[in-house]
């Protein structure tokens, strides 16, 4: 690994919490790290500055779901339609799905029609089209106060709307767009091309930075939660943890630190102190955020005899297609292409759950507050799993194709007279929503606990 250090960074990090963890839970399978096994000492001494927030747990089921035992999982894509909305406005897939973070009253989607909306969840009412784009949007979402959505197609094209007026407001041609994010507190936009660039830009007036990665393509990157860092993967399999203000790498992961195929998604818990990544070498890296050195690498079972990838080779068969932490237990989610869900003891380094879906697994979002984590595939079906026992609680149909993307949200669901829906805001605790957006053409709106349940 290289590591270069700016002045005053580790200042920038407040200092943690000694860790406490869950110690009386079942181990399935110890999880090998690779290079090799860690000296125990040593792995101490990297978590003990990981704060993590324990859930008490008590006898049943606390959350107030509701348990539906399921011997195995059915894979057909026919059957009854379990949404509250469906909107059909797309006339092609639909890639990318976004929920406005201030209300949680909005969707924003793209698609491969090369048209970006803004629709209400609550009736699938259309607000406004984001036009102008020539190429399929794939990246879309609302800035942190729900003021600004912005959409990028594959071209590199970006462009920012403000959402009161459905006014565009900022606009900018980039190269082939790999990702895009909105600063957690800013309005600051991130995206990642393919020309190995990191931009950043002030919205709307334009200010630019770059941060110039390797010559390959910026694949996944994530805004750490202290708004000061940002984590970006690369095709070759390098990890730079960047500093926004000064634009330059405080720490690089490369060569055996780094992975061995290209990386495919990033994640951070809560304090921002961990940082996961996936990639189609079918590892999940755990690392510190501050010190810039990997503290755990996971593999599923499945995949755990296969021979190590050689320098530059992808797995044929499987790849970590998303991965994500849960925020009231040490816990981390990894999601396979093969369709293996893994659930990984951060403390012990091992994996707690292996959860297989028939279908390749798309993305995985844990729902905050819970043990609970939410899973979509390529059979079109949308999954919710118990992370501390395992169990499949419920399943979501609807969709004719694969889901390409989808949202989670809390928001308050009541029910008029008629079956109509009204939301209540982000606030209330009655009920979750799921939003997806599917190669059927459509997005679907999806009450999770639902009262007629």
């Amino acid at each position: 690994m290289e590591s270069e250090s700016e002045s005053g960074a580790a200042a920038d990090t407040p200092p943690l919490e000694t860790l406490s963890f869950h110690g009386d839970e079942e181990i399935i399978e110890v999880v090998e790290l690779d290079p090799g096994p860690p000296d125990p000492d040593d792995l101490a001494q990297e978590m003990e500055d990981v704060d993590f927030e324990e859930e008490e747990e008590e006898e049943g089921n606390e959350e107030g779901w509701v348990l539906e035992p399921q011997e195995g999982v059915v894979g057909s894509m026919e059957g009854p339609d379990d949404s509250e909305v469906t909107f059909a406005l797309h006339s092609a897939s639909v890639f990318c799905v976004s929920l406005d973070p201030k209300t949680n009253t909005l969707a924003v989607t793209g698609g491969e029609d090369d048209k970006a909306f803004v629709w209400r969840l609550s009736d699938g009412e259309l607000l406004f089209e984001c036009a102008g784009h020539k190429d399929s949007v794939t990246c879309a979402g609302f800035s942190h106060d729900s003021t600004l959505v912005a959409t990028g197609d594959m071209s590199g094209l970006l462009k920012v709307w403000q959402v009161d007026t459905k006014e565009e407001v900022w606009s900018f041609e980039a190269g082939d767009l790999e990702w895009m994010e909105w600063h957690p507190r800013a309005p600051v936009l991130l995206a990642g091309t393919a020309d190995g660039n990191t931009w950043m830009w002030k919205v709307p007036n334009g200010d630019c930075k770059t941060f110039q990665g390797p010559n390959c393509p910026a694949t996944c990157g994530r805004v750490l939660p202290d708004g000061k860092r940002a984590v970006v993967g690369y095709e070759d399999g390098t990890i730079r943890i960047w500093d926004l203000k000064q634009g330059s790498p405080i720490h690089v992961l490369k060569g055996t630190e780094g992975h061995q195929g290209p990386l495919t998604c990033v994640a951070t818990n809560q304090d921002g102190s961990l940082i996961l990544t996936g990639s189609v070498d079918c590892q999940a890296k755990l690392v510190s955020a501050t010190t810039g050195k990997v503290v755990g690498v996971f593999r599923p079972e499945t995949v755990a005899s296969q021979p190590s990838l050689g320098e530059g080779e992808e797995s044929e068969s499987n790849s970590v297609e998303s991965l994500g932490f849960c925020s009231v237990m040490p816990l981390a989610a990894v999601g396979y292409l093969d369709g293996t869900l893994a659930i990984y003891d951060l403390a012990t380094q091992t994996l707690r759950h292996q959860c297989q879906h028939q279908s390749g697994i798309v993305q995985l979002l844990w729902e905050a507050g819970t043990a609970v984590v939410y899973t979509c595939s390529l059979d079109g079906i949308v999954r919710l799993w118990d992370a501390r026992t395992g169990r499949l609680l419920t399943d979501y149909r609807g969709h004719t194709a694969e889901i390409l993307d989808f949202a989670l949200s809390k928001a308050g669901i009541s029910y008029l007279e008629g079956g109509s829906m009204t939301l209540r805001g982000p606030t209330s605790q009655d009920a979750s929503l799921v939003v997806t957006t599917s190669g059927d053409h459509k997005a679907k709106v999806f009450c999770v606990q639902r009262p007629d349940r």
